[in-house]
């Protein structure tokens, strides 16, 4: 029986509320306010790995990415306005319907493909980036997905995982705060036993064969309302990672 990083229960969450991905106002509203630091964090690490001009409209044309756990593409189309070649993928069905349809109607070709990791593995298929954004926290048999993206990263090519630390702080501010005080999410939302620590992402990648190269936390500033870059890493983080050559 092969085995599978699919839990179906948060399938279930996030498919129950995939009509609302494309709403900066709705249920993603969060996702919507965080884009902003991700594609720049992005783009900052793709311009300056693969050497490409970033005056350029279409900087990264040639480029694969792929982002698993794409949901309704709020990374997806950016990148592949930017040249790229994209692949989202998802396991709710649902979300991959609406990235279609918003593509479609947005004029951008992406790849949208309702399946997962360890099945592209399975396929052989590998990318110049892999984007595992928010994703690890959600998933069953974190250890197999981190190796399923982690075997998807083309020699030379790049993974950056971005997720929620497993500490007090992040508790208060990432559960209580976000979903029960301030409203930004769905209760039940996050599962703060499911959080990772950057160490355990450090271990996980550097097992799988990647070298860990930038680390970044993401804070929120209430007054600029918007996230931005930050050393501090107790609350959200990103963990950017290559595979040698």
């Amino acid at each position: 029986m092969t085995q599978t990083t699919i839990n179906t229960a948060e399938v279930a969450k996030f498919t129950a509320m995939a009509e609302e991905w494309w709403s900066p106002n709705g249920k993603f509203k969060p996702i919507h306010k965080f884009n902003p630091v991700r594609l720049g964090y992005i783009r900052q690490h793709l311009l300056s790995h693969y050497g490409r001009d970033g005056t350029l409209i279409r900087p990264f044309e040639g480029l694969r990415i792929l982002d698993v756990g794409c949901g309704g593409g709020l990374l997806c189309e950016p990148l592949a306005r930017l040249g790229a070649s994209v692949t989202g993928i998802d396991a709710a069905e649902r979300n991959i319907a609406i990235a279609k349809l918003h593509a479609e109607q947005s004029g951008i070709d992406v790849d949208y493909r309702a399946t997962t990791s360890e099945a592209l593995v399975a396929e052989g298929a590998r990318f110049d980036m892999v984007l595992n954004m928010e994703v690890v926290e959600h998933v069953d048999n974190v250890p197999l997905y981190m190796k399923s993206c982690a075997d998807l990263v083309a020699p030379g090519g790049m993974m950056l995982t971005a997720t929620i630390n497993r500490t007090a702080r992040a508790y208060a501010l990432a559960v209580f705060g976000a979903e029960y005080v301030l409203g930004w999410l769905p209760r039940g939302t996050h599962d703060w036993k499911k959080f990772l620590t950057p160490e355990e992402i450090r271990t996980l990648i550097t097992r799988n064969g990647l070298r860990v190269t930038d680390e970044t936390g993401v804070v929120y500033h209430p007054i600029g309302d918007e996230w931005r870059r930050s050393r501090d890493m107790g609350v959200n983080y990103m963990i950017l990672a290559e595979r040698p050559a």
